[in-house]
């Protein structure tokens, strides 16, 4: 394993053990999250790999998610996630670092040549099969959308943010892996109790899940009242939990994906 990028679903345990034991070593921090978000090499017996490094010390008190539970929310999707087998979100564990306790998660690098299936393009020229999600103007007053592709790889993101009530899903937190999966990251501020899905993959809205969602989201269900509720329960409240099991059950009834809320921003500022 090395710092090149790691498939989640064929070197998870490998990626577990190095992200739990290795020996963590701060390269530099990521300017423009708004908490610390650190950038890191993790070494163990002659294997290595970057991480994302996000100490609980510096999460931004929010006025709507408990203090120093960013971290663990993170470390939730994560379980989710591999629940799902979707492999959607990167390995990620809580763990001590340098600057305390926080999560810890293997670094994707996305290759320079992979095509973004999020973004601004010109209003008059939207790609086929791309969903326009919003509408947009540059300085010079040109008219561009938000638009994303129509990729069964986003629209199973789209559901589990729906399960897991991301407020934060901009472009930027959809990242192509080396190993062309689609994965997804930032997932600090989700399982609010209260309704709060902000994305910008809103394209299949009102549609119809993905045709092994359901049976998928039947398995999550189940699971929650085992070894998965366990482990969630090391990172959220009994509330949260419950909220999670009832969002999953109403998934499973509509067979739907929902539609954006008219109480709370649609979304997220910025997009990308």
């Amino acid at each position: 394993m090395t710092s090149s990028g790691v498939a989640p679903r064929q070197d998870g345990g490998a990626a577990l053990r190095l992200l739990r034991d290795g020996e963590l070593t701060v390269e530099g921090r990521l300017v423009d999250a708004s908490n610390t978000t650190l950038r890191g090499v993790l070494s163990l017996d002659g294997a290595s790999a970057r991480c994302v490094y996000k100490p609980v010390r510096g999460e931004r008190p929010l006025w709507d998610f408990p203090d120093g539970t960013l971290a663990g929310r993170e470390v939730a999707a994560y379980l989710v996630s591999a629940a799902t087998e979707w492999d959607l979100v990167p390995p990620t564990v809580l763990r001590d670092g340098p600057f305390g306790p926080g999560s810890c998660q293997l670094w994707i690098d996305e290759p320079s040549d992979a095509e973004p299936l999020v973004g601004f393009v010109p209003a008059d020229s939207v790609p086929p099969r791309w969903f326009p999600i919003a509408a947009a103007r540059d300085d010079d007053g040109t008219a561009y959308a938000l638009a994303h592709a129509d990729d069964p790889r986003l629209a199973r993101l789209a559901v589990l943010d729906a399960v897991i009530n991301n407020a934060d899903r901009k472009g930027g937190h959809v990242l192509v892996g080396p190993d062309d999966r689609v994965y997804g990251v930032d997932h600090g501020v989700s399982f609010h109790v209260e309704e709060k899905l902000r994305t910008v993959l809103w394209g299949w809205a009102g549609g119809s899940l993905p045709d092994d969602a359901v049976e998928i989201l039947g398995r999550l269900s189940r699971q929650l009242a085992g070894p998965l509720g366990e482990d969630l329960a090391e990172h959220l409240t009994f509330g949260e939990i419950a909220e999670l099991a009832t969002r999953i059950d109403r998934l499973c009834e509509s067979r739907r994906f929902p539609q954006p809320s008219q109480d709370w921003p649609a979304v997220p500022w910025p997009p990308i």
